[in-house]
């Protein structure tokens, strides 16, 4: 009886104090920064959650700082916020005043936020750690923030990711270091004590996969960048490479410059076995992709097939009448005529899918070899003995299809289309062409 007083009388101060936070919750936007601090601490003393507290900290901080308020606000705070920046305009000393505000508003927040995991939405976290980078706060504040973010990463917002370069020394648009380090943070975790769950991994790498798309529009972002990124993942955290293709495929596209040893190491990355069928019919006809990756996705889609068609084959023999001889002890449903139809049309289709991907394959293959035999040629025919002759008699040219294949010997009949005689026919050739 003694607990479930208490426990009622501490749920009624709880409601007390939720009605007295309705109350003053807008006038403490008006309050000042130092008496704002002092009022915050005497709420936490009285026990209010953490929830509630994370909830003061953002309204608060939206109405003193426009850009940390979300994208869905109404106009008439940003029309608030034009406004005072055009009539602060007017003082010569505007900017850096604005600036030492902004970055001591934004320090003063930092080091009040309560220590609770989910106290404050992570997407509030991402925009107020862009301004701290914006007026370059102190180092440890801006650790501290990243270190809250990585907490809850896997709640973050691709927009509010997408976080610009404030640094002059760097040359993409995007900071991709600060997303670098967010995400080995949150892998982090685990050697820390705080476990990451596995639904929380699988949103953090689609979430990657999704950035690493938009920022490989860059043309400044650099290989290693690329890399680091997309490897920072283990690899059983993707459900499917979809998304990591999608992005490799992206980055080459705008950095066409990439040799063919980086386009080697960037697929790599992708591990075919993890392609919808869709991602690899379009990597099998993706010219941007090294011969190498080809050959594997045709492999893979090859192999899924054949077991596809295994399956299938033991499947019906288990539901034939001579399946059942210690296999089955009841008698299962046996598949309709249509059934058997729809999947032997659906086995001939991936058969002709992966039939046409192979030509093509080795279509592209005998290109490259002819290619390549065409820059060899020459020294083949001068290891044979077979070269230009210049004599009195005459002189023998070489056509350039004997080059390109190397023919050691062919009979006089065969060199009457490929040999042009220049002066005097020899004798032996003229009795065996008459």
């Amino acid at each position: 009886m003694k607990k479930q007083c208490c426990k009622e009388t501490e749920t009624n101060q709880n409601q007390q104090l939720s009605l007295d936070y309705c109350c003053w919750f807008e006038d403490a936007c008006i309050l000042d920064m130092d008496y704002f601090v002092k009022t915050l601490s005497n709420i936490k003393q009285k026990g209010v959650r953490a929830d509630l507290i994370g909830s003061i900290i953002t309204h608060y901080a939206s109405k003193w700082l426009p850009d940390l308020e979300a994208s869905n606000a109404n106009a008439n705070a940003n029309a608030n916020a034009n406004a005072n920046a055009s009539s602060n305009a007017n003082s010569p000393e505007s900017a850096t005043t604005s600036w030492m505000k902004k970055k001591f508003f934004v320090e003063t927040l930092i080091s009040v936020l309560p220590p609770d995991k989910d106290s404050i939405p992570c997407n509030f976290l991402l925009r107020l750690l862009r301004t701290a980078n914006m007026v370059s706060v102190e180092a440890t504040y801006r650790a501290e923030l990243e270190n809250r973010v990585s907490w809850q990463l896997d709640q973050a917002s691709l927009k509010e990711l997408m976080i610009p370069s404030f640094s002059h020394t760097c040359g993409t648009l995007l900071d991709v270091e600060l997303i670098i380090r967010l995400v080995k943070r949150f892998l982090n975790l685990d050697h820390d004590g705080s476990k990451t769950s596995a639904a929380a991994l699988v949103k953090v790498a689609k979430l990657v996969d999704c950035y690493l798309a938009e920022v490989g529009l860059d043309s400044n972002l650099s290989l290693s960048q690329f890399v680091s990124l997309a490897a920072a993942l283990p690899t059983h955290a993707r459900a499917t490479d979809d998304g990591l293709y999608r992005a490799i495929d992206t980055y080459l596209k705008v950095h066409p410059s990439v040799s063919k040893q980086e386009r080697k190491g960037l697929c790599r990355l992708i591990d075919s076995r993890k392609l919808t069928p869709e991602a690899s019919l379009h990597a099998a006809q993706n010219e941007r992709l090294p011969v190498r990756a080809v050959i594997q996705v045709l492999f893979t889609e090859q192999t899924k097939l054949n077991r596809h068609i295994d399956w299938s084959t033991s499947f019906s023999s288990l539901r034939s009448p001579s399946g059942y001889h210690g296999v089955l002890e009841t008698p299962e449903r046996s598949l309709s005529k249509r059934e058997m139809n729809a999947q032997q049309m659906e086995i001939k289709k991936l058969k002709e899918d992966v039939r046409r991907l192979q030509s093509q394959c080795n279509a592209m293959q005998a290109q490259m070899d002819k290619m390549a035999e065409k820059k060899k040629g020459f020294f083949k025919w001068k290891k044979l003995g077979f070269s230009k002759t210049n004599g009195e008699t005459g002189s023998v040219e070489i056509n350039e299809t004997q080059t390109e294949f190397g023919f050691g010997r062919q009979t006089p009949m065969d060199m009457k289309t490929s040999i042009v005689v220049k002066g005097r026919t020899p004798q032996n050739w003229r009795k065996s062409l008459s």
